[in-house]
């Protein structure tokens, strides 16, 4: 398939529900905003905000910046938006920070809470990575997470509970990766690639920290808006078919230099 121009991906992020008119509620947005701003870690992902985030209708001003959402405070039902454009654009800062570290050789980990919809989209990151001669972690063996085990599949580290992969939004997961290597005298990673989290985590760690976000998970926003995370891509992130993030994923490849050229 040829590389989709920007006003093709957005067609195509349009369609699919990726971005504009997605299945995420507005009623669902809101609550989450609200519960971040009650203090309730689980929405945290992994980051420390403090007081800084106490009013929600200041996190929905941010997601309506970052993520595209309806920034009308008494718009409390129905359909919720992510503005395609911004998805775009957030691709292309992605890509400028995954070609940085293909062009410093930098040790990458790839991670994913949602293994039913972006699995394959850190795989083909990775393997992309990998061939520009960057370094793909490894993490250490037995290591073990909120019930689960924490292990890499196709290169990408996920939480596994009774032989299924794991939905997940703990950084509990990814704490247990940069502990183990801490403990194993290995190097953290230079750059994380993830979403949930995983994402959240290595970003509060002080790691460069790159993922995805739905439009009700404002946290990781809120990290980039505060400089924790370099990138945030506002989309949903488990859309009907897992194959229509394979145009998104060739963008991003193409626009950080990683794709072979014909």
């Amino acid at each position: 398939m040829p590389i989709p121009s920007r006003a093709a991906l957005v067609e195509h992020l349009v369609r699919t529900r990726i971005a504009g008119d997605v299945a995420t509620p507005r009623d669902n947005n809101l609550s989450h905003y609200r519960q971040l701003a009650n203090g309730n870690r689980h929405f945290w992902l992994g980051l420390e905000l403090g007081d800084r985030w106490t009013d929600e209708q200041d996190v929905l001003a941010v997601m309506a910046e970052r993520c595209g959402v309806n920034d009308d405070p008494e718009h409390r039902q129905g359909q919720d938006t992510i503005d395609p454009e911004l998805t775009v654009d957030a691709l292309d800062r992605m890509a400028a920070r995954l070609r940085k570290a293909a062009a410093d050789g930098e040790r990458v980990l790839l991670a994913t809470g949602h293994p039913g919809g972006l699995l394959d989209v850190h795989r083909q990151t990775a393997n992309a990575l990998r061939e520009a001669g960057c370094e793909i972690v490894r993490i250490p063996g037995g290591l073990m997470a909120d019930e689960g085990m924490v292990f890499q599949f196709a290169d990408v580290a996920v939480l596994e509970r009774g032989a299924t992969l794991w939905h997940t939004h703990s950084p509990v997961p990814m704490a247990a990766i940069l502990d183990g290597l801490e403990r194993e005298g290995r190097p953290r990673p230079d750059l994380v690639v993830a979403d949930h989290g995983w994402a959240g985590c290595a970003g509060q760690r002080g790691i460069d920290s790159i993922g995805y976000a739905d439009c009700n998970d404002p946290a990781l926003f809120l990290g980039e808006a505060e400089g924790t995370l370099q990138v945030t891509v506002p989309l949903d992130d488990h859309v009907a078919d897992p194959r229509y993030y394979d145009p998104m994923t060739d963008y991003l490849l193409d626009a950080a230099g990683l794709l072979p050229s014909v």
